[in-house]
């Protein structure tokens, strides 16, 4: 399980990370992933534009496939990359988390992780991917990228989010959209 944990921004991140048993599935739930005032990163798919819907085929309605990713501006004194997809419409489903990427990496695509990455429990109980299933409605999914000023050394989710929290020194977010 992991530790309720908040962290103040300079602007306007709040981050607080809770436990929760609500929304779609019975799994860890965060109400928004960590998060850190410093610089900010580029997230983009070419899957999806900024705000918009997501196609089915990253759905459960569809095959389920996971959208490639691209990623930018990372400054120069990160050491590894993380990556974290949550639903804060679902009570904060954590879909997907990918903590190791190397700082270089300036993207995931939609099958396989780049080398060293490691992916970390989702709601489900699972590790991996888990496509977007709203159960009524619009839902957001947001995909944070990480930069962070030293390697997580994570080996748990726990960890992970431990480290993201601690030494965050750019973030950025893409959201997409699924109504069911």
């Amino acid at each position: 399980m992991m530790p309720a944990m908040a962290r103040p921004s300079g602007w306007w991140l709040v981050v607080l990370v809770t436990i929760g048993l609500a929304g779609c599935g019975g799994g860890d739930k965060v109400a928004s992933a960590p998060a850190a005032p410093v610089a900010r990163l580029t997230v983009s798919s070419p899957a999806f534009a900024p705000g918009g819907r997501i196609p089915a085929r990253f759905t459960c309605s569809g095959a389920g496939d996971r959208p490639a990713l691209r990623f930018g501006g990372v400054p120069s004194n990160a050491k590894e990359l993380a990556l974290i997809v949550i639903d804060p419409d679902a009570g904060g489903f954590v879909h997907w988390t990918v903590y190791g990427l190397a700082p270089g990496v300036r993207g995931i695509a939609s099958t396989g992780l780049p080398a060293g990455a490691r992916q970390g429990r989702n709601s489900t109980g699972g590790a991996g991917w888990t496509p977007p299933c709203p159960p009524s409605g619009t839902h957001h999914y947001h995909f944070t990228v990480y930069a962070l000023s030293a390697p997580t050394g994570a080996t748990s989710v726990s960890d992970a989010f431990d480290a993201i929290e601690r030494t965050t020194v750019a973030t950025g977010t893409l959201t997409g959209l699924v109504t069911h």
